[in-house]
């Protein structure tokens, strides 16, 4: 039997006084897309956030790979976290520079690697994600979706074990937004990547999911299959199937 690749046990999450994760239990296990679902503000990014301690959980404990998290200092942290990749919901291009500059910068901030190798990387990383042709350009220079693709050559640039995505398909247009599910897809089966996703797209939950965790109010309403999910009869993940949105 496959061990969870991450571990959440008895999370709590606040911003300031305001209890925004309480006291969650989730196991992801590799090689699947895990979609986090739930209303506007029940706690999916704080989730992903919580996890990568982008914010400090206020206990609880989480495991990556087997370690245990909580507790470590960045500096201890950051080998863990360079086997993860975050695509996050606006690209966080820096637009100032080219794709390519864009997607040096993790292999020149934690890697030792000579220039020409970096260059090579790059260029396998952006044919990956057939965007070869972008190479120089600016951020400003791209559709909306050449930018999410862009953004994802750059997460996936250190070879992560695991991909975080943050709205993935937001702003993008139907076609394009299965073109993205399609790339996803096929990184994870190329890169044998394990996937955790917030989206709120139910075309795109039914393309790409194998697991899902559905959040309500700060807590974890359900936790299983996309089959056990619509199976599941409970009021708001029915609601959430039959509307399609919150």
């Amino acid at each position: 039997m496959k061990k969870p690749i991450i571990e959440v046990k008895n999370l709590i999450a606040k911003y300031d006084e305001t209890l925004v994760l309480d006291n969650i239990d989730v196991d992801i296990y590799p090689g699947e897309v895990t979609i986090i679902l739930g209303g506007s503000g029940c706690g999916k990014t704080t989730l992903i956030k919580n996890i990568l301690r982008l914010y400090q959980p206020i206990q609880g404990s989480i495991k990556i790979f087997g370690k245990e998290t909580m507790g470590l200092s960045q500096e201890s942290l950051e080998p863990v976290l360079k086997n993860i990749g975050m695509l996050f919901q606006n690209g966080a291009l820096l637009n100032s520079i080219s794709v390519f500059d864009n997607i040096a910068i993790p292999l020149e901030q934690h890697t030792k690697l000579p220039a020409q190798i970096i260059e090579k990387i790059i260029k396998v990383k952006l044919h990956l994600v057939q965007l070869e042709k972008a190479t120089n350009l600016l951020p400003s220079e791209l559709s909306g979706g050449m930018k999410k693709r862009a953004a994802l050559a750059r997460s996936i640039a250190l070879d992560p074990q695991i991909l975080f995505c943050d709205e993935p398909s937001a702003g993008l247009d139907p076609i394009t937004s299965v073109k993205l599910d399609e790339l996803i897809l096929k990184l994870k089966e190329q890169l044998n990547m394990t996937i955790v996703v917030v989206t709120h797209e139910l075309a795109s939950i039914h393309r790409i999911a194998d697991k899902i965790i559905f959040l309500e109010k700060g807590k974890k309403l359900f936790h299983g299959s996309l089959a056990e999910a619509k199976k599941s009869n409970i009021p708001e993940i029915v609601d959430f199937f039959q509307s399609g949105k919150f």
